[in-house]
Parts: structure tokens; C-alpha cells; sequence
């Protein structure tokens, strides 16, 4: 990894939404990407990036995929495909980062870097994120807060129940300038499993901004069923629209 140069370009700041898409999924227990497992009619990715393509402020949404992936090929959307993607998560962010820059972007821009499994996020958690970082100096992370009894383990077993009132859940988008993230993910390494934590690695504190429940990632096996579940009661008609029907 290498640090880009910043730039003084007098471009207004502007958005860019970053989805790492290289990932095998590997505890999912599907046969193949678990992002292209289909899920209430279409495939995992299509749910996460209809949510961003309905972010009219976004200058663009950029796809990292392995390079031999095709599974783009023949789809015909307005996000871009990046074919840079890397054997760890947080190389796959480095390399579409530099994809940015390529297509244009500036080093202040914003990046939101966001999971293509969490197919569950909406435009306006989307936009709730940029409304409250969009003048932070740090910037920021949708996150869920716990609201669970957290216990940790000794050998299998309780060892302690640890205070859960300041614990959050870290969710995705996660919204940094490009160049601070770029910076921060080259110290940082390989195995970093967010960008926060890479920014945090700087001793910078990034903002947590309110996200929900139904922000998860889709992981293990059971998730499918609970994501299908939840994409398909959006889209199910209203009970009023429902009254209208002809008996």
C-alpha cells in the first residue's frame, strides 16, 4: 500500500460510495459469493446497491470485485465495476480508494464504504450518515447500540457480563475522507476489519451515528432466511392498499 499525495483541487467536496465486493463468504455455507445468493427475487448485491443508487448526492458508486469475477458482465446498472479487489478486506478498500482517485476524486472527497452483504440498508440511513458527518472532521459510521447482555468468555464458559452501555454494534456505510482512509488503511495492515478502526489506529475519534437492527450483515446461513424476510415485507402492499382490492 502506498499513501496518495493530497490535492489541492479547487472541486467542491463531493460523495463517493465505495462497496468491497471480493469476498467469498466463507461462513455463509453458500455455494459461491454469498453477495450473489439471490434473495427475495435478485441477487444479495442488486438489494444493497438499489439503496445507494437512490442517493441522488452520490457521484458514484464504485463496485470492487476479485479480477476474474464476471458476474457484472451483464449487468446493466449505473454503478461502476472495479476490478481490483484483494485477498483481505481491508486491500480491496486500498485498491477501489485508488479507483477513486483514478476516475477522478480528490483526496478531501468522502468516501462511504459500505458492506455489500448488509443488503438491508436504506437510503435514508444512507443519508442520515452523510447529514451528520458531512461537516465532522473526523467523519463517521452508522452503528447499532447493544441491546444485549454481553458476556465474555473464559474457556467456554461466563467469565464476566461486561457494562453494555457504551457499546455499539459497528455497522456500514462507514464515511471518511478518501486520503485520511487511504493513509490510515496503510499503517494500519491487512487486518483491519473496518476502516473505523484504521482512523481510530490514527487516534482519531469517528462519529457514531444511529443505524438499525435490520442493518446486519448477512453471515451465517440463518441470515438468509431473516434478510428474505425483511426485503419481502418491504415490498409486500400496505394494509390499506390491500382494503382497496376488489373482494
Amino acid at each position: 500500500m502506498t499513501t496518495p499525495t493530497h490535492s489541492n483541487s479547487p472541486v467542491p467536496i463531493r460523495f463517493w460510495a465505495l462497496i468491497p465486493c471480493a469476498g467469498t463468504g466463507s461462513r455463509s455455507g453458500a455455494a459461491g459469493p454469498k453477495q450473489y445468493q439471490t434473495l427475495a427475487g435478485q441477487p444479495m448485491v442488486l438489494h444493497t446497491l438499489a439503496a445507494f443508487d437512490a442517493v441522488p448526492r452520490l457521484t458514484q458508486t464504485v463496485v470492487v470485485v476479485a479480477p476474474d469475477d464476471k458476474f457484472f458482465a451483464s449487468v446493466d446498472a449505473s454503478f461502476s465495476i472495479a476490478a481490483c479487489g484483494g485477498p483481505t478486506r481491508a486491500t480491496s478498500v486500498f485498491n477501489g480508494l485508488e479507483s477513486l482517485l483514478i476516475k477522478g476524486a480528490v483526496a478531501q472527497d468522502w468516501a462511504l464504504v459500505h458492506d455489500a452483504a448488509r443488503c438491508l440498508v436504506t437510503p435514508a440511513q444512507i443519508n442520515a450518515l452523510i447529514d451528520a458527518c458531512e461537516d465532522d472532521e473526523v467523519g463517521g459510521l452508522l452503528a447499532h447500540k447493544l441491546p444485549d447482555t454481553l458476556k465474555q468468555e473464559v474457556a467456554g464458559r461466563v467469565g464476566q457480563t461486561l457494562d453494555r452501555s457504551d457499546k455499539w454494534l459497528a455497522q456500514t456505510p462507514q464515511m471518511f475522507r478518501i486520503g485520511t482512509l487511504m493513509t490510515a488503511l496503510a499503517q494500519a495492515g491487512d487486518q483491519v476489519t473496518d476502516e473505523s478502526s484504521a482512523i481510530e489506529a490514527l487516534g482519531l475519534k469517528p462519529k457514531l451515528v444511529p443505524g438499525s437492527a435490520q442493518n446486519f450483515k448477512v453471515t451465517y446461513p440463518e441470515d438468509f432466511a431473516l434478510a428474505e424476510a425483511v426485503l419481502t415485507a418491504r415490498t409486500a402492499p400496505t394494509i390499506p392498499a390491500l382494503l382497496k382490492e376488489p373482494v
